[in-house]
C-alpha cells in the first residue's frame, strides 16, 4: 500500500509539475523571505521557559529545604535571571535567553499567569472567614491597612523629591506608595501556616481572616489608585461610576447565574457530561469580566478576583476549579511572571549608600506600619503581646502580591525603575523574615499543644476526627505535609 501511494504521488507529481500558476498577488511571497526572526521569536520564547521553569523549581525546592515557601525562591529565581545578576555576570547569555524581542512575549504570559493566579486567589477567598468571625479580627485587620498606609502616605513626602518626577502627580504617588506597604499575601501566608500547621490553631485562624480582608480591602484601594491615575478628574468620576455598574452587574446578574452554574457542575447526573462545558463557560465569564475591568481602567487582574469571589465558596465547582488550574498556572505560568519582574528589576540602581539608607528606611516603614498597626489593634481587642506579636509577623508577608501591585504601578508610570527595584527588595525582605521571626516568637511546642486542643474540639463537634481543610493555592504540595 505504502509502494502504491508513493507511486501514485510520482504520477501526480509528474503531472503537475509541468502546470502554470498566475502571479503572486500582494505581498503573499513564497519562502522566508523576512527572515529566521519569526521562527527565532519561538526558538527564544521555547528556550527561555524551559530556563524560566528549571531554575524557578531549583531554587524554590532549596528555600524549602530551609522552611521558606518556595514562592520566594522562585521570586529570587527571576531576579537572578535578569539584568541585576545573570545580565552581570553573563551579558552575552542574557542577551541571547532574553532579548528585548521577547519582552512582548513574555509580558502576555505573565499576565495570563496573573489573571489565572488571581481568579484562583479568589476562588479561595472563604467571604465565611469575613461573616463568623468576631467585629474585633475585622478591625485588626483594617488596623494593619490603615497604620501601613498612612505611614506609606507620609514617606511619600520624602521620597517623591528623591525617586520620583515632576511628572507624577504627588496624589497619584502616594495613594500607590501607600497600597503598596498595606499589601499582605494571602496565599503566601496561608501557605506558611500550613507549613507549620497552625492553620486550625486560634491565631492561623484569625490571620486568615485578616489577610482575606487585606487583600480585599487593598484591591478596592488599588482601583481607586488605578483609576486616579489613568484618568482625569471627570475620566475618574467615570472610572468610577462604571465600576459601580460593573459591581452591581456581577453581584446581582454573574452571581446568581454562577450560583446556578455550579449546581449544574455538581449535579452528578450531568457531571461526566456538561463539566468540559460548564468549565469553558466559566473561562469565557472570567475573560469578560477582566476585559471589561481592563477597559474601565482599573486593571484585568480585579476582574479576574472578582470573579472568583462571587463563585459560591462551598460548591463543588469551587473545590475542583483549583485542582484543574493549579499546575498550569504555579508550575508554568507564575514562574515566567517572575522572570517578567526579574528582567524589569535592577538592583544596580540602588546604589551609594544614600539609596541603600533610603531602602532600609523602607523596609522598616512597611514593617513597622504592618507589625505595629496588627499587634497594637489584636493587643486592644484581648490578644496576649505573644499573640498579637505573631499576628503582626504573619501579616507583614507580601511576597507575590506586592509583586503584582508593583508591577502595575511600574506599568502605569506612577513609579520610577529604581523604587521599583527597592520596593521589591522590600518585598522579599519582608516576606523571608516572617518564618524565622515567628519561629523565634513561638515555639512548636506552643502551637501544637494548640492545635491538638483544636483538633480535639473540632472532633468532639463533628462526632468524628477532624477532616483535611482545603490547601491553599499557593500550597498544591502541602496536603504531604499535613
Amino acid at each position: 500500500m505504502l509502494i502504491a501511494t508513493v507511486l501514485v504521488y510520482l504520477m501526480i507529481r509528474y503531472y503537475g509539475e509541468g502546470l502554470a500558476a498566475p502571479a503572486p498577488l500582494g505581498t503573499w511571497i513564497f519562502g522566508n523571505h523576512a527572515g529566521p526572526g519569526q521562527t527565532d521569536g519561538m526558538l527564544h520564547v521555547l528556550f527561555a521557559l524551559v530556563a524560566v521553569i528549571a531554575l524557578a523549581r531549583v531554587v524554590g525546592a532549596l528555600f524549602g529545604i530551609f522552611h521558606q515557601p518556595a514562592v520566594i525562591g522562585e521570586i529570587i529565581a527571576g531576579i537572578m535571571l535578569g539584568p541585576s545578576l545573570l545580565g552581570w555576570i553573563e551579558p552575552e547569555l542574557y542577551a541571547y535567553l532574553f532579548p528585548a524581542s521577547l519582552a512582548p512575549s513574555l509580558n502576555v504570559i505573565s499576565q495570563v499567569g496573573v489573571i489565572f493566579y488571581m481568579f484562583l486567589v479568589g476562588l479561595e477567598l472563604d467571604p465565611g472567614l469575613l461573616r463568623n468571625r468576631a467585629r474585633a479580627t475585622i478591625a485588626i485587620s483594617h488596623a494593619s491597612i490603615i497604620a501601613p498606609f498612612l505611614l506609606g502616605a507620609a514617606l511619600a513626602i520624602f521620597l517623591y523629591p528623591r525617586l520620583s518626577s515632576r511628572d507624577v502627580p504627588f496624589t497619584c504617588f502616594s495613594l500607590f506608595l501607600g497600597v503598596s506597604m498595606s499589601v499582605t499575601a494571602f496565599p503566601v501566608l496561608a501557605r506558611i501556616l500550613t507549613d507549620r500547621r497552625i492553620h486550625k490553631t486560634r491565631i492561623g485562624a484569625i490571620a486568615l481572616t485578616c489577610a482575606a480582608v487585606d487583600d480585599a480591602t487593598a484591591w478596592c484601594l488599588l482601583a481607586l489608585v488605578v483609576g486616579v491615575a489613568q484618568a482625569s478628574t471627570v475620566g475618574a468620576l467615570v472610572t468610577c461610576g462604571l465600576a459601580l455598574v460593573y459591581a452591581a452587574v456581577m453581584i446581582l446578574i454573574v452571581r446568581p447565574a454562577m450560583v446556578r452554574l455550579a449546581r449544574l457542575y455538581s449535579n452528578r447526573s450531568n457531571r461526566a457530561g456538561h463539566a468540559q462545558g460548564v468549565i469553558a463557560i466559566v473561562f469565557l465569564a472570567l475573560l469578560l469580566s477582566a476585559f471589561v475591568t481592563d477597559w474601565i481602567g482599573i486593571h484585568a487582574v480585579f476582574g479576574a478576583f472578582t470573579l472568583g469571589a462571587i463563585i459560591p465558596h462551598d460548591s463543588r465547582m469551587a473545590r475542583e476549579l483549583p485542582g484543574r488550574l493549579e499546575d498550569m498556572v504555579v508550575v508554568l505560568l507564575l514562574p515566567v511572571f517572575f522572570a517578567f519582574t526579574g528582567l524589569r528589576t535592577q538592583v544596580g540602581l540602588v546604589s551609594g549608600l544614600d539609596k541603600w539608607l533610603l531602602l532600609v528606611l523602607i523596609i522598616v516603614i512597611a514593617s513597622v506600619g504592618k507589625f505595629g498597626g496588627s499587634a497594637v489593634a489584636a493587643r486592644l481587642t484581648g490578644l496576649g503581646w505573644r499573640d498579637a506579636s505573631t499576628l503582626g509577623v504573619l501579616m507583614n508577608t507580601r511576597g507575590l502580591m506586592e509583586l503584582i501591585v508593583l508591577n502595575i504601578g511600574l506599568d502605569l508610570g506612577v513609579i520610577s525603575p529604581t523604587l521599583f527595584a527597592m520596593l521589591v527588595l522590600m518585598a522579599i525582605v519582608t516576606t523571608f523574615a516572617t518564618t524565622p521571626i515567628l519561629h523565634l516568637i513561638n515555639s512548636s511546642e506552643h502551637f501544637g499543644k494548640e492545635l491538638s486542643e483544636a483538633s480535639v474540639k473540632l472532633e468532639d463537634a463533628r462526632g468524628g476526627p477532624p477532616a483535611l481543610d482545603r490547601i491553599p493555592v499557593a500550597n498544591p504540595d502541602a496536603s504531604l505535609g499535613s
